[in-house]
């Protein structure tokens, strides 16, 4: 690798050549007035986007690149290529195959990526970090990650300067290592060119051309560009590209830094790359010294209100003050750093969202606008992956990839607004290298959506969390007891007890509990019940007065919203979703009821949610209303409005629970005011408050799905146990049919969800846990909780076999979940273990 002449790694000239001089230099040919899909920036995602699509078979890919490429944020990358660190199936895929990708582009380009397979070495420090690596590197091993659990001597062996004296274990990688970010790029576009792809550099998007809510073309200083898709792949211009065509792009640039020394004797360029994260930290070789990157715990933004059209190849002003202490530490872990010269402490912009995963995938605001942006720091090692998504995403329609936690829909426009930018990417940085503990709150941007009962909840002592940016009661401390998270731990929380008797009040008695952060819409018109039996998979019409479960599928059959319909009038629907598919449904809805008399209308916050559940919540509810809510005149599945004092109270019968239940949708002004009716009344029946730690124990012990947790949309509703939901025989069908009986005509199912029961009563639970059948690995938990009832630890997992998986199958089979180091017995089962008959939730 060489080195510039400015000393900055990678290839990155920020004070030399056209760019410093403010000139774009313009290449690539004269500027084409139509292409299929029209890519927008020349960094490394942008030009993977071009080069998948043009391997893809598409052949009119225009790429734009305003300056030159790479002269965003790409060319003073560090480079790091990690496979290893996440329990997301899709970021580790993501990983693996932009690895692959790299290590054959030059046989392809004739351009070398720069990619030196020296391993990487994870340090763990404190238990809870060990106990985090440990369970990463099973879920890794399980996706085909080659990672060893390291003594600490061995990593003084493979890393002699790094002091070892209070390491716990290493985790060695010797795949990974790094690669040249400038070579890599350089290499994609010459790729993408060879397949027929045009990039032109020198060239702003200035506008975008649209039609009846699809783009249709981009705007250039050289004139526009007819296009059926757009990709914006503007980097930390992203959010501000996306203004120009109506679209939110949450996300915000914040100082990133590294620092280079100078040449230090012994330093050989072969050593693994180390990530130390409890030191901030990041080592690597370079130029016969050594580069320390940071990821402080609090950063800075940088340049809040949008990043200068004419920024390239540029670099920041380095804040030593404020860096002082965090280099300190980072240092420390190897010691010659503090003793050599320093040749820089680089200072560039990255860019980073609200919960730390990329932006990806169709704006909802813009039918044909696609965004890939927002990758925080994993831009490199996820580019090829990335790239290959969105080619595919828009050459069949759909992704072949879980998209449901990187979806740019599930994202909010307010969080886009410049105080919220600035309050949250604080805290996002520091995140890369916080250890992941299952219930880590975020800390800053807090606030931002409140229930219309959120200063009651307070009052009877909530501990909140962020949900989907709404304040969320996560569960309820005693009197006397401050509801205060603590300390973080991978075992029980000190709340363990509340949340245990608010889960048993739920089963044995009545429970309220605040739900308003769910998505709600109206859906009304004379095409209504057509649009939306044409887009659910059950039949969701019949008789007024009636909630429907239902699934929305795409023609591929897989899922895309699992939510409830109910019928109201024959004109007149009411659609309930989860708040992480809040934008998701609503824009389904739009895009696939287009020219129809159906129109759907958010009243998210115009409704609070208050759900009244448990064996005695008949008895509370006949307590407040002047209604019949006897078994025989209110029965499972019954919607209609009842009266609680002066409100009008929409009423439905349902349960995500598992008992006896009820949702209360009450107009917004109105719901403090019933709120306190219920907890009035409620008092002699030992009403409980109860919250979402509750729900989710209570909804896993019945095995109830949540998408975008243990169900996505890679899945079909078969293979998630959804069959019962489906109306195969519906008149006029649905929307995937053709796909699932496709499905159910090859046979019985060999990928099935499957609910899993701990036997030992001990250890917990959270995600990405092996599941092994007769020792063999066979899939791994979705979603987990603690099932106080069961008596165990439970949860999801889609279990993959050689033969038909069948209740047989499961009981034939010695099961277990590898917790760490630990193999734990366990009970697998398709039916739910709580209540398999459904008696409770009809009684």
């Amino acid at each position: 690798m060489t080195t510039e002449p400015n000393d900055l790694p990678l290839g990155g000239p920020a004070s030399t050549g056209p760019a410093s001089t403010g000139e774009r230099p313009r290449t690539g040919g004269p500027l084409p007035q139509r292409a299929r899909v029209v890519v927008v920036g020349g960094g490394v995602i942008g030009t993977s986007v071009a080069y998948h699509l043009a391997h893809a078979g598409v052949r009119d890919v225009l790429l734009l690149e305003r300056d030159r490429l790479t002269s965003g944020t790409t060319w003073h990358a560090a480079g790091l290529m990690a496979t290893f660190g996440s329990t997301s199936q899709t970021s580790t895929e993501l990983r693996k195959y932009t690895r692959d990708l790299y290590a054959r582009l030059e046989a392809e380009t004739g351009l070398a990526t720069g990619l030196k397979q020296v391993g990487l070495i994870e340090l763990a420090i404190e238990p809870g970090r060990l106990e985090e690596y440990r369970r990463v590197s099973a879920f890794n091993r399980h996706l085909g990650v080659d990672v060893h659990e390291i003594s600490p001597a061995e990593v003084a062996d493979l890393w002699p300067l790094a002091r070892t004296d209070d390491v716990l274990a290493g985790f060695y990688i010797p795949d990974d290592g790094r690669v040249n970010p400038v070579d890599v790029t350089m290499s994609l576009a010459r790729g993408a060119r060879m397949a027929g792809a045009t990039i032109i550099e020198g060239v702003p998007v200035t506008g975008f051309l649209t039609h009846r809510g699809a783009v249709t073309g981009v705007r250039t200083p050289e004139g526009d560009v007819e296009a059926e898709y757009v990709v914006n792949c503007a980097g930390m211009w992203a959010r501000q590209l996306g203004e120009l065509a109506g679209v939110s792009i949450p996300l915000q640039a914040a100082e990133h830094y590294y620092l280079l020394t100078e040449p230090i004797d012994g330093v050989d360029s072969s050593w693994p790359v180390l990530e130390d994260p409890a030191s901030y930290g990041y080592y690597r070789e370079e130029g016969g010294g050594l580069m320390l990157g940071l990821f402080e715990p609090a950063c800075a933004p940088w340049r809040i209100d949008g990043i200068p059209a004419d920024f390239s190849f540029g670099e920041l002003p380095p804040d030593w003050d404020r860096m002082a202490p965090y280099l300190e530490t980072t240092m420390a872990r190897v010691p010659i750093s503090a003793q050599v010269g320093i040749r820089k402490l680089f200072c560039g912009p990255e860019s980073f969202t609200p919960d730390l995963l990329p932006i990806v995938g169709e704006a909802p605001e813009l039918k044909n606008y696609f965004v890939a942006a927002g990758l925080n720091s994993i831009g490199i090692l996820t580019g090829g992956g990335i790239g290959r998504a969105i080619a595919q995403w828009i050459v069949d329609g759909s992704p072949d990839i879980d998209v449901t936690a990187m979806n740019i829909d599930r994202l909010h426009p307010y969080q886009a607004n410049p105080e919220y930018r600035a309050t949250r990417t604080v805290e996002s940085l520091g995140l890369v290298y916080a250890c992941h503990y299952p219930n880590r709150p975020t800390r800053t941007a807090r606030g931002a959506r409140l229930s219309p009962i959120h200063e009651r909840l307070a009052a009877q002592r909530a501990c909140f969390r962020d949900v989907s940016g709404w304040e969320g009661a996560d569960w309820f401390a005693p009197e006397g007891v401050e509801p205060e998270v603590g300390e973080l731990t991978w075992g029980r929380p000190h709340w363990f007890g509340y949340w245990a008797d608010e889960h048993h009040a739920a089963r044995t008695g009545v429970i309220v509990m605040d739900m308003s952060f769910m998505a709600k819409f109206w859906v009304q018109g004379r095409d209504a019940e057509r649009e939306l039996e044409r887009i659910s998979a059950n039949r969701i019409g019949g008789e007024p007065g009636r909630i429907t479960y239902t699934q929305w599928l795409n023609e591929r059959g897989t899922l895309e919203a699992d939510l409830t319909v109910t019928k109201l009038d024959d004109e007149q629907f009411y659609v309930v979703a989860s708040d992480t598919a809040h934008r998701h449904a609503y824009t389904w809805m739009r895009r696939h009821f287009g020219d129809a008399h159906a129109f759907a209308t958010d009243v998210t916050s115009g409704y609070a949610q208050i759900n009244v559940q448990g064996p005695r919540s008949r008895d509370l509810l006949a307590a407040v209303t002047s209604a019949d809510m006897s078994n025989a005149a209110f029965g499972y599945r019954t919607a209609r409005y009842i009266d609680i004092g002066f409100a009008r109270v929409l009423c439905i019968r349902i349960t995500y629970l598992g008992e006896l239940g009820y949702e209360l949708h009450i107009p917004a002004e109105q719901a403090a005011a019933v709120y306190d009716r219920l907890v009035a009344a409620g008092e002699p029946l030992g009403l409980r408050q109860a919250g979402l730690k509750a729900l989710g124990s209570l909804r896993m012990e019945k095995a109830y799905r949540d998408y975008g947790h243990d169900i996505d949309n890679t899945d079909s509703p078969l293979e998630a146990g959804l069959g019962f939901a489906l109306a195969l025989d519906k008149p006029g069908g649905f929307i995937g049919r053709q796909a699932v009986l496709g499905q159910k005509a090859s046979g019985p199912l060999r990928r099935r969800l499957v609910q899993i029961l701990l036997r030992d009563p001990d250890p917990l639970l959270f995600h990405a846990e092996i599941v092994s059948r007769n020792g063999r690995p066979v899939g791994y938990i979705r979603s987990a909780s603690y099932g106080f009832t069961l008596g165990g630890a439970v949860g999801l997992a889609m279990i993959d076999a050689d033969e038909p998986i069948d209740q047989r199958y499961l009981d034939s089979g010695d099961w277990t979940v590898r917790i760490g180091e630990k193999i734990v017995p366990a009970v697998a089962s398709l039916r739910p273990l709580y209540d398999p008959a459904g008696a409770r939730v009809q009684m």
